[in-house]
């Protein structure tokens, strides 16, 4: 049975609302204070860790195979860090389905204004991996002129602890239903990275203001540090094989259900209209013979 992969979000109360696409809550699923999330969640997790540096001397691969180093891209301009897996098909293309939202909707452009800088953190993916994906969110953004300012890098274990230690980003590795380790639980979020390389703002979730974006990038032109948002963490987690299993078999007695209750619909419906007919009939022979 396959593992059915489904995001999870929970808000928690934080000290300053900032840059953020939704009110508070809106995305909560219950009551987080009354939730337990599971174990695994409880080690996915974002710090945000503003002006901090990033590991500018460690070496990644581009989707072109070269090895480059991530203080390649800042200098000039400043950036937009997301951090995916290129085999995610939950909530990684959300997170990036929503940048892309808010990019049509800024007049700034990428590799002119802005770099975009797409970091996978799984060890196992590859720069042939990386240039699809570049591919396909540069076609998706409609803009191919813009291709310089977006770089999709893949790196070592030690190269991804590096940043994601400096990023506050916590995810965990997740064995599949064969026990290899090809699946992650971890939260969305995306960063803006001053021309220096320091961390000025984070914006959680799949959803975000271009707006607030656009302010953002602005001040990390300048070298100005945002605040810190309200933490509203949206997961990818992947449920236990046999949980479900047990949910598929709901559904299909939930599927039997229905389609028994159109069945006895349909026959009910059959039956009124041939007894309907048939004293639509008597009543036409009755009055023929009287007259």
């Amino acid at each position: 049975m396959a593992v059915v992969c489904a995001c999870l979000t929970a808000a928690f109360g934080a000290a300053i609302a900032h840059g953020q696409a939704a009110p508070i809550g809106e995305k909560s699923m219950g009551d987080a204070a009354q939730t337990k999330l599971p174990e695994i969640l409880q080690r996915v997790t974002i710090h945000q860790n503003l002006d901090q540096p990033l590991p500018l001397n460690t070496e990644f691969r581009d989707e072109t195979g070269r090895t480059v180093h991530l203080g390649d891209y800042f200098g000039e301009r400043p950036a937009i860090l997301a951090l995916v897996y290129y085999r995610c098909n939950m909530l990684c293309p959300e997170e990036m389905n929503g940048l892309i939202g808010a990019l049509d909707m800024l007049k700034f452009t990428p590799g002119k204004d802005f770099n975009i800088i797409v970091v996978s953190f799984d060890p196992n993916d590859t720069p042939a991996e990386a240039a699809s994906q570049k591919a396909l969110y540069v076609k998706r953004y409609g803009r191919p002129n813009t291709g310089n300012g977006w770089h999709f890098l893949t790196g070592s274990d030690a190269s991804i602890a590096a940043l994601t230690k400096a990023v506050g980003f916590g995810y965990v590795s997740v064995p599949g239903p064969d026990e290899k380790i090809n699946q992650f639980a971890h939260p969305s979020s995306i960063e803006l990275v001053t021309t220096e390389g320091m961390i000025s703002q984070y914006y959680l979730g799949v959803e975000y203001s271009a707006r607030d974006m656009r302010a953002g990038l602005v001040e990390a032109s300048h070298g100005q540090i945002g605040s810190p948002v309200d933490l509203i963490y949206t997961y990818c987690y992947h449920y236990d094989p046999h949980m479900a299993k047990n949910s598929m078999l709901v559904v299909r007695i939930v599927q039997l259900g229905c389609l028994l209750t159109v069945l006895a619909l349909g026959t009910f419906i059959l039956i009124s209209l041939r007894q309907e007919a048939m004293q639509g009939g008597n009543a036409a022979a009755t009055k023929k013979a009287n007259g």
